[in-house]
């Protein structure tokens, strides 16, 4: 495995003591960004492990699994890349975000090399070489080879290193010193080109690889591109899934692959599509290594969920965050940078599209504000108008019912004034005297009667009228007359002292105390006498005045009967009262 997944703190501080430099990727699951640079980071990571010349072991960590111990490290984004050397003592430096160009170089200038031991020249003596030569000691030394003079040392450590692994002490053959000279100035010449070509090559690309720097007198120096299978990374697994269960040949199956989106649906849809092509069955040329289809350099980022092409992992950042899309890969596809010109007139175009926006905002606000203040004002004037409407009727119901007590009064005056000119015709027709009374309705007379005396009667010109005898049937009417009067609640009271003395009579019928009852008794007086019904009411249940016309008897005959339901209907008003 060359990417190290750590689960724990722990495991982390483990892995950076075990391991001489150590580069931790810290990353969440929630990040777009960690996610479509995991599959570059793997990739660098298997190129350290294969490159012997390298010391340095990639580990990568989720913020889940360290919760709030990813303080600890000094992580404040995702992704973060930390490189520790010396077993973990100390950190050589961090990046922040994704920038695979800055890992190289913290690696490189980190000195995270492998311990190679002492090395020895090719075609020299076996002994160390300490120090490269420099172009004017190389000239030196093929000078003095050609000369067969010894050339000086450059340092006391280094020996010499001779083209094409000669041996120093081997004489060769020159006619004359000046061809000499003219031979090795030839050699200079190709040498510098070389040089020149060299460095121009590194320019252009750097991760170009030369097996040789330096050419010999009669070569000149080409870079010949490795070729390389494309076919040789393809999944073995896929390839017996394409097929062995669905049946394609081997040479498709390895096409789909090539070609397709990814994976077996991605190659079983391209294979659908070319099946028909002419040459669907031509063998699969070999490609450069490092080459498009083979390990080919990506230029770019690509959404897999909505298809756009990202420049760089800035774009990237800013698309995921925008969007939310999480399902990105590399793409070989090179956007074209904007020219100076292409910026300004996008800018222009972004300009004038913001400021479109803008007006046409300011316009929408502008008639919402004229609508909002029209429903205002129309709110306003219905309220007016509700108000108005409610004092209105208020004030006709205050003019109705002033009207209408006019008219109340009114019709009391007339009531009055005919009651005075009544009172005032039975005054004439009666020598002055009144033989209604004034009630407390008015002059309507209240029904209370008073008897009068012997010599009032007898002074009395006017005839009387006889009173109609007291009957059973009407004890109703008897009870409601007593029970009409409502001034002070005399009519309760009057009923109370009834009730008493027909109960006592239908309860104690052998006693003959609660059958006589006294008319000149105080109670009788101020509680039955004025009362109209009242007597009525005893005259009807069985009772009548003696011979002497001051007590109320009892007549020996009197229906029990009567008296208890007269007991019941008094007792009946008297709760109703």
């Amino acid at each position: 495995m060359t990417l190290h997944e750590l689960e724990s703190a722990s495991a982390v501080n483990d892995f950076k003591g075990s391991n001489a430099n150590t580069l931790l990727c810290f990353s969440a699951t929630w990040c777009g960004p960690c996610k479509a640079s995991k599959p570059q980071l793997e990739a660098l990571a298997s190129s350290y492990q294969q490159d012997p010349s390298m010391n340095v072991k990639f580990g990568i960590v989720y913020e889940h699994n360290l919760s709030e111990g990813i303080h600890e490290f000094g992580v404040r984004a995702f992704p973060t890349y930390i490189l520790y050397v010396g077993n973990g003592s100390k950190q050589a430096g961090k990046i922040e975000g994704v920038n695979f160009d800055a890992i190289k170089k913290l690696i490189a200038e980190s000195g995270c090399k492998q311990d190679m031991g002492e090395g020895y020249s090719l075609g020299g003596s076996g002994e160390v070489a300490t120090k490269p030569l420099s172009a004017a000691e190389a000239r030196a030394q093929r000078l003095a080879m050609f000369e067969k003079k010894v050339p000086a040392k450059p340092t006391t450590d280094q020996k010499d290193v001779t083209d094409g692994g000669a041996d120093e002490n081997t004489p060769m053959e020159i006619e004359t010193e000046a061809e000499a000279e003219a031979q090795v100035t030839d050699q200079d010449k190709k040498v510098s080109k070389t040089e020149e070509k060299v460095e121009k090559v590194v320019e252009e690309d750097n991760d170009v690889e030369m097996e040789d720097t330096e050419a010999s007198p009669t070569e000149t120096c080409t870079v010949v591109p490795e070729m390389v299978d494309p076919t040789a990374d393809l999944s073995k697994e896929h390839l017996d899934t394409l097929t062995g269960a669905m049946g394609f040949s081997l040479l498709r199956a390895q096409k789909g692959l090539l070609n397709g989106p990814g994976g077996v649906e991605g190659a079983v849809e391209w294979l659908m599509t070319h099946q028909d092509d002419a040459d669907i069955d031509e063998p699969i040329p070999l490609v450069p290594k490092g080459g498009e289809g083979q390990g080919a350099k990506a230029q770019s980022y690509k959404c897999n969920e909505c298809g756009k092409i990202l420049s760089n992992m800035a774009n990237l950042e800013l698309h995921a965050n925008k969007t939310g899309h999480s399902d990105f890969e590399e793409s070989t596809q090179v956007v074209k940078p904007l020219t100076a010109e292409e910026k300004a007139a996008k800018v222009e175009e972004i300009k004038s599209l913001l400021k479109a926006k803008r007006m046409e905002r300011e316009a929408e606000e502008k008639v919402d504000h004229v609508e909002r203040e029209k429903q205002r004002r129309s709110m306003g004037q219905q309220m007016i108008k509700t108000k108005e409407e409610m004092e209105r009727q208020a004030m006709s119901r205050q003019a109705q019912q002033r009207k209408k007590e006019k008219e109340a009064f009114k019709r009391e005056r007339a009531r009055i004034r005919a009651e005075l000119e009544k009172d005032k015709a039975e005054r004439r027709a009666h020598k002055g005297k009144l033989q209604s009374k004034l009630g407390i309705e008015g002059y309507n007379p209240d029904a209370i009667q008073y008897d009068v005396d012997g010599e009032e009667e007898a002074q009395s010109p006017a005839p009387t009228k006889k009173k109609p005898k007291a009957s059973v049937a009407k004890i109703d009417e008897y009870i409601s007359k007593v029970a009409a009067y409502r001034a002070g609640g005399d009519g309760g009271k009057c009923l109370k002292v009834l009730l008493l003395y027909i109960k006592n009579t239908v309860e104690n019928p052998g006693e003959d105390k609660f059958r006589h009852i006294k008319m000149d008794s105080k109670t009788f007086k101020a509680k039955i006498k004025p009362f109209l019904g009242a007597k009525s009411l005893l005259l009807a249940v069985g009772f009548a005045p003696n011979e002497t016309g001051t007590v109320l008897d009892l007549d020996e005959h009197a229906d029990l009967e009567v008296l208890s339901q007269a007991k019941e209907k008094l007792e009946a008003a008297l709760a109703k009262y």
